[in-house]
């Protein structure tokens, strides 16, 4: 019996590849435009990073993190808190006191596999460091929005919230454990733990009976300082600017503690119960928490299996790989040497090109040409070694052309790419 690939991991075979090439192009150009900068972080950090980043009782921290070597380190299950720890240790505030960064990487999660959720997953996120103006929240939503724009995704429904700072929450976390208290007997076994550790995550329960509880529970909003409350309608008086429809969720809340502010979250029903297709925030306080002189920041994450599910939902037009521009049909070993060293000319030019490698039949290799698509098609015997020329056919329209040996590069060359 064979090996399978370990749960909840997929494999991208070269057609898949080709897809998740193109939308990573396009994820890359898009954060390109705002003037976001890649970095890539290592495939594991020290767990602490993670404890005192996400928090130690979140599901992924107390449940779904991959660590090994006696706990010490851990395979990144999210991306901000790497970028921020290179970010700290690598001094860029130095560099310039305000960051734009992206990232496309792969993360790990041990969590129950279902569509659109795996366990090892990749994202596409951005990170914009060492500003609190609200125009920094607005610009980062227009990217994503942008994105959605680039590949045509519509039937989405965007939804904000402001979560306030720590101060505040602890406010309002003292009213709402004495209303979640008179329900103890109704909550979910999660929700009690919850009521101990981070009551603020219960207002994320998708169980039916707990948001019918949640409906007339103490409202966040409520608690809010007026600077607080000043920059949420100045971030949503810009997006109403750059014309980005909204639905504000007071409820809205994300799942890791270090956000604060500014959050939100894109869903579509595209996607059935895992239905975000991004998230994201304000995370002012984890620069100075992981050890930094204390700078705001926001930023978002997107899952590219979700972003691909979602595409391929809604029909989007893929382009196919690049073409083999010449396909090398060969009779004898001689002619199979002498394609060799023609198509050793041929991609010295940058130009894609193929033969056979199985020893069959003429027939046979036309049907491969044919196959797999390619444009031109040289046929290779001993005939056109003698004499230093041989045809070109065109596989489009069936039409020939005589080529010289000593012409063919430059031929190609100018021939290659509508050139």
């Amino acid at each position: 019996m064979y090996i399978q690939r370990p749960k909840g991991t997929q494999d991208l075979l070269p057609i898949d590849s080709v897809k998740r090439q193109h939308i990573e192009d396009k994820l890359r150009k898009i954060a390109s435009l705002f003037n976001y900068k890649e970095i890539r972080t290592p495939t594991f950090e020290k767990t602490e990073l993670f404890r005192r980043s996400i928090g130690e009782e979140t599901d992924v921290v107390s449940k779904e993190m991959y660590s090994f070597k006696d706990d010490e380190f851990t395979l990144k299950p999210e991306m901000t808190a790497p970028v921020i720890r290179a970010y700290i240790e690598n001094g860029l505030q130095n560099e310039s006191p305000f960051q734009k960064l992206y990232y496309i990487a792969n993360m790990y999660r041990h969590e129950r596999p279902q569509a659109g959720r795996y366990r090892e997953f990749s994202q596409f996120g951005v990170e914009a460091i060492g500003s609190n103006d609200y125009l920094v929240d607005a610009e980062l939503i227009s990217l994503g929005a942008k994105m959605l724009n680039e590949f045509g995704i519509g039937n989405i429904v965007f939804k904000i919230n402001t979560i306030g700072t720590t101060e505040e929450r602890a406010r309002f976390l003292v009213d709402l454990k004495k209303y979640l208290n008179q329900y103890e007997n109704k909550l979910s076994q999660d929700s009690l733990i919850r009521l101990q550790t981070n009551p603020l995550r219960i207002l994320d329960s998708k169980t039916d009976y707990e948001i019918e509880i949640l409906k007339n529970s103490p409202v966040l909003y409520d608690y809010l300082n007026p600077e607080t409350k000043s920059h949420f309608d100045n971030v949503l008086n810009a997006l109403s600017i750059l014309e980005i429809k909204y639905e504000i969720d007071y409820r809205l809340v994300r799942g890791f503690d270090y956000y604060t502010s500014t959050t939100f979250e894109v869903l579509s029903d595209d996607l059935g119960a895992q239905n975000a297709i991004f998230g994201g925030g304000r995370y002012d306080n984890l620069v100075e928490q992981l050890g930094g002189k204390p700078a705001p920041a926001i930023g978002f994450a997107c899952g590219l299996e979700r972003l691909s599910m979602i595409l391929e939902k809604n029909n989007y037009k893929f382009p196919v790989g690049e073409k083999v521009e010449y396909y090398f049909v060969t009779m004898g070993a001689d002619a199979k040497l002498f394609s060799l060293k023609l198509m050793e000319d041929l991609r010295n030019k940058g130009i894609k090109c193929e033969t056979d490698f199985l020893n069959r039949s003429v027939k046979s290799q036309m049907k491969e040409a044919n196959k797999i698509d390619a444009k031109y098609v040289i046929v290779i015997g001993e005939n056109e070694m003698k004499e230093e020329k041989f045809k070109i056919k065109n596989m489009s329209d069936s039409m020939e052309k005589i080529v010289d040996y000593a012409d063919f590069t430059d031929y190609a060359e100018k021939n290659s790419k509508g050139k």
